[in-house]
């Protein structure tokens, strides 16, 4: 089964702050890093790493950060779908403090403009049994006609509707499985409870609601009438929690592309977030092949 990664890409630039600043103050980073970020990037990785055949379907600009982005990801992803637009490469710039708490700004202008179904073979490549990923970086009515051919074509979805851009959600109906974190669930629904607000994206058409905890690991829930299933993550010391959410949504696509198990896809997920965490950066964070081998290996049997 093949994973495409339908969303965006850009160039990350981390500083890191004792603490943040307050508004009109200038503080000087202890550190500064350049590398490779956007969602679609880091979940197509992440997905990549767990085994699985994946597609990352997103665009670059016509300039030295598109050349570079390319560069970057060709090693692990194969870039031939990689639409390159007269625009200005994606940015982000993403500022960390000492507990690892985050904020990130970004420009957009290839997200923005891109279309996949229109620009690329995107909708062709969508076979029966294929699983579909796709977060809230593209235009809202973008990401839910992207969703609705890949159930068409009969294939899956997955959607991260992360950034909620103006509070705007994706046709829920649409997805297989909806991942957003604690405060994303509450936007949405309305509920502060992560297991109420699990019933209410049922409730509004997804198939199956998975919510973040942070270091309390994630809740799912498959129908309305099951009991939420939850899952702990191990207690790591965290520096940098900047793309943990991305690691967790493409390890899990990634497992269940491989056809593993939901409970067990869920805990190495979860583990593979919680590793991410105890390094800095973004992408760079996610943990390696082999890291999440090992991971699908001993969780796998622990649960036989």
């Amino acid at each position: 089964m093949h994973v495409h990664v339908a969303g965006n890409v850009c160039i990350d630039t981390t500083f890191r702050l004792d603490r943040f600043p307050v508004a009109g103050e200038t503080l000087n980073a202890t550190s500064c890093l350049d590398g490779l970020g956007g969602k679609g990037a880091n979940q197509a990785l992440a997905a990549a790493r767990t085994g699985a055949a994946v597609k990352l379907w997103a665009a670059i600009g016509d300039d030295a950060d598109g050349a570079r982005i390319r560069s970057m990801l060709q090693d692990e992803i194969d870039t031939r779908f990689l639409k390159r637009l007269d625009l200005q490469s994606d940015r982000s710039t993403i500022v960390v403090d000492a507990a690892g708490e985050n904020f990130i700004v970004s420009s957009v202008a290839c997200a923005s403009a891109f279309d996949p179904l229109a620009m690329t073979e995107l909708l062709t490549s969508l076979q029966k049994g294929n699983l579909l990923v796709m977060q809230g970086n593209l235009r809202l009515s973008v990401t839910n006609a992207c969703l609705k051919a890949a159930r068409r074509n009969g294939g899956r979805t997955i959607l991260n509707p992360s950034p909620l851009a103006g509070g705007k959600v994706p046709d829920l109906g649409a997805a297989d499985f909806v991942v957003v974190n604690r405060g994303e669930a509450e936007l949405i629904t309305g509920a502060a409870d992560a297991g109420l607000a699990a019933q209410a994206l049922l409730k509004r058409g997804a198939g199956a609601a998975v919510v973040t905890l942070g270091d309390r690991g994630c809740l799912f829930l498959g129908r309305p009438s099951d009991r939420p299933l939850m899952v702990d993550a191990p207690r790591v010391a965290a520096i940098d929690t900047s793309g943990a959410g991305d690691v967790f949504c493409g390890v899990l696509a990634g497992c269940i592309a491989r056809n593993i198990a939901i409970s067990a896809a869920l805990k190495v997920a979860v583990a593979a977030s919680a590793l991410s965490v105890t390094r800095p950066g973004t992408l760079q964070s996610c943990p390696t092949a082999p890291e999440i081998a090992a991971l699908i290996q001993d969780i796998e049997m622990e649960i036989k």
